[in-house]
């Protein structure tokens, strides 16, 4: 049941189509705020497919070991942590203490793996997307921290599954206003944590090349871009259980209900990073330590005096 639950559903199988998906539904909202068609549903299957397929070059001064290992790493953390946040919506029973510590470390692993990556490539382009990527990940923690004790301080618990049992009791913590001020703060923190603009920088196109996937092609190019649309999925669904009640699996009602929410929360992604300008990594860290934090710390303290 355990290989089941890690290939399968809710991992790494169900988890690959619901972020192909994910994306694809990105790319379609971008597409018609852009006054465009959009791209087929399929198309970001077929993109994905197309880069396993293809041969995955070497940079000349690359090391080997950690250039090849990072995607394989960050598309496990990221089949991991969509196991987890799957099978503990699913059965909030098997849900341990301290799980939510747990997911938080799964879910920096794909952006260590990116920084540990572009940085053996050994190019220029990578390294400065890599030194962008580590002082990004530094930056947005700070504020998501605050939120998860916030959330944490209310519920009493570190467990995931206590979190929904919480919120089935008492309430949505989403509910509150401080509920809603940390509900915005992990929103754009997800959104840097993503790689999306206005939190792009490390990657950053039309600047880098691609940054801190310059170097990267064929299969572990597609590894990475897999394991992001993972995530595309996972996300969403984390910010759901820790804000909104979890995703009531075992009723038709509630998945319909948890899959409106779902698409809420992907579409303001989506919003975001097509109607902002690209920030500098020195912005967006003052942007995090700054006024995220500040708004975070405000969140924290309105719960505690009960708001």
């Amino acid at each position: 049941m355990v290989v089941f639950n890690y290939l399968v559903f809710p991992g790494f199988l169900f988890a690959t189509v619901a972020g192909l998906l994910t994306w694809w539904l990105d790319r379609k909202v971008t597409a018609r705020v852009h006054y465009r068609v959009g791209p087929p549903w399929f198309q970001t299957f077929a993109d994905v497919m197309k880069l396993m397929g293809k041969e995955v070059i070497l940079p000349e001064n690359a090391k080997r070991t950690g250039f090849l290992l990072a995607p394989i790493v960050a598309l496990a953390a990221a089949a991991m942590a969509s196991t987890m946040i799957g099978v503990y919506n699913w059965n909030t029973g098997i849900s341990f203490s301290g799980d939510l510590i747990v997911f938080w470390y799964i879910l920096a692993i794909p952006s260590i793996m990116l920084i540990v990556g572009s940085a053996a490539a050994g190019t220029p382009l990578s390294s400065v997307g890599s030194s962008r990527e580590m002082k990004l990940l530094l930056a947005y923690e700070v504020p998501f921290i605050i939120v998860l004790a916030m959330v944490i301080f209310q519920a009493q618990t570190l467990s995931l599954g206590g979190i929904i049992k919480y919120q089935a009791a008492h309430g949505s913590i989403i509910a509150s206003l401080s509920g809603v001020l940390g509900f915005i703060v992990v929103l754009l923190c997800v959104q840097a944590k993503m790689g999306f603009v206005p939190f792009d920088a490390p990657e950053a196109e039309t600047e880098l090349g691609g940054g801190i996937l310059y170097d990267y092609s064929g299969a572990a190019l597609g590894a990475f871009k897999l394991a992001k649309a993972m995530l595309f999925y996972t996300l969403p669904i984390f910010m759901i259980t820790i804000f909104w009640g979890g995703v009531q699996i075992g009723n038709g009602l509630g998945i319909l209900w948890a899959v409106l929410k779902y698409i809420l929360i992907v579409v303001l992604i989506t919003l975001i990073r097509n109607t902002n300008p690209r920030l500098r990594i020195d912005q967006a860290v003052k942007f995090f330590w700054g006024k995220l934090t500040i708004l975070a710390i405000i969140a924290f303290i309105l719960n505690v005096i009960g708001l």
